[in-house]
């Protein structure tokens, strides 16, 4: 059992990232397989997520300077929109970090500016949580 909690943030963490990955997917088929504990996967899912991104707020911090290589996760019209959208919402639109297309980039550029990390996690994980417990919540409902 503890294997499928450990598959569930591994994919949440990766889901994070800029690989295409569905941690919902995963955590949709732990919730009907009625073998899962609830709460522990809102919180292994949740955290994983988080910690993903913060992976993201490191590149942005840290290795902003690689942006041109092949390899940099963000491609540059991305982190363009990521931060128009930062500059016109602040730290707040860090509650958004879970949307798809620009969730990643906006953690990437949370990083760019110097977001403190403290406020970071606090935003990122009250917004992915939410998200998660949606999730949980859309496939208790069937």
């Amino acid at each position: 059992m503890s294997e499928g909690y450990a598959a569930l943030f591994l994919s949440a963490f990766l889901a994070a990232s800029v690989l295409p990955f569905s941690s919902e997917a995963v955590l949709g088929g732990m919730m009907v397989s009625d073998r899962f504990d609830q709460v522990w996967l809102l919180v292994v899912a949740s955290t994983g997520n988080t910690l993903g991104a913060v992976v993201n707020w490191a590149l942005g911090r840290f290795f902003i300077h690689f942006r041109d290589r092949s390899w940099f996760p963000v491609k540059e019209a991305e982190l363009e929109r990521a931060t128009n959208w930062f500059n016109r919402y602040g730290s707040w639109s860090l509650l958004f970090a879970w949307v798809p297309v620009v969730g990643d980039p906006l953690t990437l550029v949370a990083g760019i500016l110097r977001v403190p990390l403290l406020v970071f996690l606090v935003l990122v994980a009250l917004g992915k949580t939410a998200r998660y417990a949606a999730v949980i919540g859309i496939v208790d409902l069937f």
